[in-house]
């Protein structure tokens, strides 16, 4: 059916005629659709009718169906058009269905009205309660906040229709949270409900929202949500110390910058409103002491800005305040933020060392001052208020040569030993204190003796000077420019003069010229200078210097002749021994040359051991050195040395007794009887011990030189005493205090050709007294 009841022109029915189709148009009938949500009823809800005007009841008019939930939601009656819901309907799921209606011949099927579409609409009932989606709620306020302040604002959504009826309509209510806060109805914007809260004495709440639909009427539905409410914090609270005075002790020893005490001041706000600073306001400590802000615990920490000293002061009195950092405007009339205290700081005594005025000690010496020159004095006290006693030492490891004393005492530093400006010009020695009553209390002091120059350096040539000599030189030729050093000060300051030496003066080979400028030059006083006559010349020179007194040394300059070339270069120098063999060099000749030597000398040990086996000039050859002067390379000590040699056995009259030295002549073995009597060996033991090694020695030396039977020759007696300061004089028998010798040489002449020399000597000199 079309919309105004005119057939479809597209279907031809034999029953109607072109008249009939132009009746006058005719519509739908029914009534509006509306289904209620949620029916809970068993038979199937009537939802309307369908009604065609060309339905005539006859019968002939079926009604179809088609669209959204036809068939599954909704069915309709064929005959009489009623349409009802076989299914619990939602309208939160879906509001509206969409429907399409027609009116079909019952035989043909035939469309006898245009097809119409209507929508059925769910109805809705109150059948959701409001939720609060973004709950639970958390919120901040700032403490003494003013009343209403907002605090946040809560929303609930209700899923019934807001167009229809008061089923999405809610109101909010505050459940939980009287009297300090309130909620507006409409909106659900809490705000504060009293004035000036204080989050020190409380900093959090829990309130309780309602939300409830139907405007909040009898039968809605509700829903409720907590809001957390913190209040943060604002600088209200100004910093309070505990007490108004504080007392710490120290010891007067702490080091630069120690801690000396910490105090706080309480706030009972937190965060950057609780950051205080601490200031020194007052006290009679001005620049001893500091204090600054621990920025972990806000503590205010005092710090020690100079040494301090019982002695001097016993104890400090210091104000202290506290002032809050970050200061809020708004709360200054509560009062000011920041607080005092007094801190009294008393000084422990401890036991100090001394301590030398100045710690530096300068002092001068001349480099000729005698041993046991007084050089200055160091000065140490204790600063203590005992005052103890001190003694003075010198810390050898600054004064490893031991070249000063200091006494005890007085602190008086002398020189010990000769001192030698060009071996060390500076002395930096370390001088202890130590207290008498307690000597682990040690001060230090440093004596800084400088060492003052006196002109004991003669000058010497600068280098070693390699001269070379050209055979074809011409007279006055420089053939040396030489310079001169000198260790005396000062080092750039020195004026030389230079000389030949007195026996080269009138020479007829050279002469010298003094330059006037530190050097001089050596000049030929001939030509025609040859190898194969003399090839090397050694030039003694003089210098001095200009000091007071002056000093001079001979120094050597060694000229070589050389052969040299057409340009004046040395080509060959030294004496002229033969020519090389061609393509042998210098080095290979000397290596040649070395070789043969030590097969010489070697040949010349063989034969020399060969000839002593077969004929031993004595029984015991360890004692026989003759002239021959044997090098042990040890040095003894002395008088004074008692670590190197056993002093024992020259004390020892026993021994003394029994080590007689026996000479030995080659042919036989003789000794003479020591004639020393008892008495006199007894009164050793009374004399002190230099006059004993003394007698002891003289007595060796009268046996040796009176023995008829010791061979003519000094005998080298070794009694491991003599050495650098002995009391002895020489023990040689060229010296012997005998002026008569008994001694026969008669025999000499035969002992050999190898004793002829002597023979000669002594024999035809003898009784003359020259070698007696």
């Amino acid at each position: 059916l079309s919309a105004d009841g005119a057939p479809d022109r597209t279907h031809h029915d034999p029953k109607h005629s072109w008249d009939a189709l132009q009746r006058q148009k005719r519509n739908w009938v029914w009534n509006q659709f509306f289904v209620l949500e949620e029916y809970t009823g068993t038979d199937p809800l009537y939802v309307g009718k369908l009604h065609s005007d060309v339905d005539k009841a006859d019968g002939n008019v079926r009604y179809v169906l088609t669209g959204d939930g036809a068939s599954s939601i909704f069915t309709i009656d064929e005959k009489t058009g009623d349409i009802h819901a076989t299914k619990r309907l939602d309208r939160e799921e879906q509001g509206y269905y969409t429907l399409r209606a027609q009116a079909v011949d019952r035989e043909t099927n035939a469309p006898m009205e245009d097809e119409s579409e209507f929508i059925v609409k769910v109805q809705d009932i109150n059948d959701n309660e409001p939720k609060f989606l973004d709950g639970p709620y958390t919120a901040g306020v700032p403490e003494m906040s003013p009343l209403g302040t907002m605090v946040v604002q809560v929303t609930a959504t209700d899923a019934d229709d807001p167009t229809y009826g008061n089923s999405a309509r809610v109101v909010y209510s505050i459940i939980h949270g009287h009297p300090y806060f309130s909620v507006e109805p409409k909106t659900g914007i809490i705000r504060t409900a009293l004035p000036n809260m204080d989050r020190e004495m409380r900093d959090q709440y829990v309130v309780t929202i309602q939300a409830k639909d139907m405007v909040g009427q009898m039968g809605g539905l509700s829903a409720t949500t907590s809001v957390t409410v913190t209040l943060t914090d604002v600088n209200d609270n100004p910093p309070r110390f505990s007490r108004k005075s504080y007392q710490y002790s120290v010891l007067e020893s702490v080091p630069v910058p120690s801690v000396v005490a910490k105090l706080k001041a309480a706030d009972a706000d937190i965060d950057s409103n609780a950051e205080m600073d601490y200031y020194i306001i007052d006290g009679n400590a001005p620049g001893v002491f500091n204090i600054t802000t621990d920025e972990e615990t806000q503590e205010g920490v005092i710090f020690l800005q100079r040494p301090l000293d019982y002695e001097t002061k016993s104890s400090f009195s210091l104000k202290i305040e506290a002032t809050n950092r970050n200061v809020d405007p708004q709360f200054l009339t509560f009062g000011p933020f920041s607080d005092t205290a007094a801190v009294k700081v008393i000084v422990e005594d401890v036991n100090e060392p001394p301590v030398f005025s100045p710690l530096i000690s300068r002092m001068v010496v001349s480099e000729a001052a005698r041993v046991g020159t007084v050089i200055g004095t160091v000065s140490a006290r204790d600063p203590d208020s005992s005052s103890s006693a001190i003694r003075y030492s010198i810390d050898r490891n600054t004064d490893l040569e031991r070249f000063f004393n200091v006494d005890a005492l007085t602190g008086v530093i002398s020189t010990a030993k000769a001192l030698d400006r060009e071996l060390n010009s500076v002395h930096n020695i370390t001088i202890f204190a130590t207290e008498n009553q307690d000597p682990s209390q040690v001060g230090r002091g440093i004596a800084l003796i400088t060492v003052m120059d006196i002109n004991d350096n003669a000058p010497v040539f600068a280098i070693e000077y390699e001269t070379l000599l050209c055979e074809n030189a011409a007279p006055g030729q420089v053939i040396q420019t030489i310079s001169a050093v000198d260790k005396d000060e000062p080092l750039s300051s020195h004026r030389f003069y230079f000389s030949l030496a007195f026996s080269a003066a009138n020479n007829d080979n050279f002469t010298l010229r003094d330059n006037k400028d530190n050097t001089a030059s050596v000049l030929t006083k001939r030509a025609g200078f040859r190898r194969q006559e003399q090839s090397l010349y050694l030039l003694p020179v003089l210098i001095e210097d200009s000091g007071s007194p002056a000093l001079s040394s001979t120094n050597t300059l060694s000229v070589r002749v050389c052969d040299c070339g057409m340009n004046g270069v040395p080509q060959a120098c030294g004496a002229v021994a033969f020519s090389l063999p061609a393509g042998l060099s210098t080095g290979a000749l000397l290596a040649i040359l070395g070789c043969i030597i030590t097969l010489l000398v070697l040949m010349l040990l063989i034969m020399a051991m060969r000839r002593r086996r077969k004929t031993p000039l004595f029984i015991e050859d360890e004692r026989d050195v003759r002239e021959n002067i044997v090098r042990y390379d040890d040095e003894g000590g002395g008088e004074e040395d008692t670590e190197a040699f056993d002093m024992v056995t020259l004390r020892n009259l026993n021994i003394i007794h029994d080590s007689k030295v026996q000479d030995v002549s080659p042919e036989s073995v003789s000794v003479y009887p020591y004639s020393a009597s008892a008495t006199s060996r007894t009164s050793y033991k009374t004399l002190p011990d230099n006059i004993v090694f003394q007698e002891f020695i003289w007595d060796r030396l009268k046996l040796t030189d009176m023995d008829p039977s010791a061979p003519p020759y000094d005998s080298l007696q070794m009694y491991v005493f003599e050495g650098n300061g002995s009391v002895a004089d020489s023990l040689s028998t060229l010296e012997s205090p005998s002026s008569v010798s008994e001694q026969s040489y008669e025999d000499l002449s035969n002992w050999g050709p190898r004793f002829k020399k002597l023979a000669d000597l002594y024999g035809n000199l003898e009784g003359s007294g020259i070698f007696s």
